[in-house]
């Protein structure tokens, strides 16, 4: 699964750097919704010819954060509370799905990575106490990790793919989110009850937390997107 950690893995093609660079600075909001994408500028910002450029900015069209029109070209996707709604709707559908799967295929192995996985997640939530997790890139890397170390057992690499790309689109709205408002949502009980809850193997329980966990995360994030588009108009 993709990451949006610092840099692009070695050895990556030059589509895939120019990808990768893009869409991290949209998911992190450093390029803010709306943001007309040039293609000039963005190859003399990344030291990339037009090419690689022009097919990552179609892909990151088709994931949904971009959006493309032959009279405008590419612009950052802009932000609304409904594409947010719309969003979180099909995480729980696609997520709860992918959890199932996993519960039912998952071994000894996959139950020990999502140990690992929440034990990092627990240590820089420590390091970084009361502040804006949203906005570390570490707690965001690791956010993810925890959330597809339980999905790993999922057999279908498309279930997977989907549950990545929207987890992506969700990431943005957090990023934007946390920009906006003056106190942060932890969310470390709410993890440990999803992560008991998978351990015990009581599917019933875990999907309930996961939906309830989406659920909270809609609610706060459209909260804090709403006060803030109220402020623009």
């Amino acid at each position: 699964m993709e990451n949006l950690s610092i840099e692009p893995a070695a050895g990556s093609s030059l589509i895939e750097v120019a990808l990768h660079k893009m869409k991290r600075a949209i998911v992190c909001c450093e390029l803010t919704p709306g943001t007309k994408l040039k293609v000039e500028a963005l190859s003399k910002a990344y030291g990339l010819s037009s090419s690689p450029i022009r097919e990552a900015l179609n892909r990151l069209a088709q994931e949904g954060i971009v959006t493309a029109s032959d009279n405008k070209g590419f612009r950052v996707a802009p932000i609304s509370v409904e594409d947010f709604r719309e969003i979180s709707r099909i995480r729980r559908l696609l997520e709860c799905e992918a959890l199932s799967d996993a519960m039912t295929y998952g071994d000894d192995e996959w139950e020990g990575e999502i140990l690992a996985a929440f034990h990092r997640l627990s240590m820089v939530e420590k390091r970084l106490g009361k502040g804006p997790v949203a906005l570390d890139d570490d707690w965001s890397v690791r956010h993810k990790a925890f959330h597809f170390a339980m999905f790993r057992a999922c057999p279908s690499p498309l279930l997977l793919g989907m549950v990545d790309s929207l987890f992506d689109r969700a990431e943005r709205y957090r990023r934007f989110s946390a920009l906006h408002r003056q106190s942060g949502r932890h969310k470390h009980n709410e993890h440990q009850m999803l992560l008991d809850a998978v351990l015990a193997r009581d599917k019933d329980k875990a999907l309930t937390q996961l939906s309830d966990h989406i659920g909270h995360t809609e609610t706060s994030i459209s909260e804090a997107i709403e006060r803030q588009l109220a402020t623009l108009q």
